[in-house]
């Protein structure tokens, strides 16, 4: 394991999907990692990662409903979301969006619950951690018109092509472990041109381990491999892109670090 690179924010983690929360957990403190956001994807995972915020000091959530699980959300499933996103240490909704590539719901429930999970982030006051995969034109189009005021986070970011639009609308961008891997040089040539008040960095764990633990189920501890893979593409030195992205973690979700 390199050293650490300062206290780093893994900005987006499925906690609950890991074999040892409490080992992974203190694995990630010692190597640097000083908080992590566990993510909700349907309401058992969004229930775990509120009551894991709840019972760990270096541990927050957010709640929210996968547009692979869009069907589910109905109106008793939205009322339980919102009564998850309301308990302590939840600072965000989601994640949520369109995911055109695997179709696992019908594209029209999927943007159904897209826009009741961008409503109820604005009736809380909460960023929107966003899903986007082969739906940009949809994706941004209904973040253009619904979620103008809010705070947006797109997460494990993979529109390169896409980059100039999303910075153009303040959002704030995602790097996974996937940066890390040799066919990613159109996500290495973004996050090269990311500002720097606008970039976070995650695991996705246990997805998207980044090279060189590439194959292996990802641990959040790992995020210190991703973080100085994008200091080297941005040209600085991974205290300063450990020093920012903790800081835009810190704006963004509210949070604050233990020590």
């Amino acid at each position: 394991m390199p050293r650490a690179v300062g206290p780093l924010v893994d900005s987006h983690c499925h906690l609950d999907m890991l074999d040892d929360r409490a080992a992974a957990l203190a694995e990630a403190a010692r190597d640097g990692v000083a908080a992590v956001v566990a993510v909700g994807i349907d309401l058992a995972s969004s229930a775990a990662a509120a009551e894991a915020a709840a019972a760990e000091p270096r541990v927050w959530a957010t709640v929210g409903v996968h547009p692979h699980e869009a069907a589910s959300l109905d109106d008793a499933a939205l009322a339980r979301l919102e009564e998850l996103a309301r308990r302590p240490r939840v600072v965000a909704v989601g994640e949520c969006g369109l995911d055109y590539y695997r179709d696992l719901a019908p594209r029209e429930r999927q943007r159904e619950a897209f826009l009741a999970q961008v409503g109820l982030a604005r009736r809380l006051g909460l960023p929107l951690v966003v899903h986007v995969r082969e739906a940009a034109d949809d994706a941004l189009a209904l973040l253009d018109r619904e979620a103008g005021d809010l705070t947006v986070v797109l997460h494990c970011f993979s529109l390169a092509d896409r980059l100039d639009e999303c910075l153009a609308r303040g959002w704030y961008l995602s790097f996974a472990g996937n940066v890390t891997y040799r066919n990613a040089g159109d996500l290495r040539a973004a996050a090269a041109r990311v500002p720097a008040d606008r970039l976070l960095v995650e695991t996705d764990a246990p997805f998207l381990a980044p090279v060189p633990r590439r194959g292996r189920r990802n641990r959040p501890a790992w995020l210190v491999h991703t973080a100085r893979l994008l200091a080297e593409v941005r040209g600085e030195p991974p205290a300063a892109l450990a020093a920012a992205t903790t800081e835009n973690a810190r704006r963004v979700f509210g949070i604050t670090l233990e020590g």
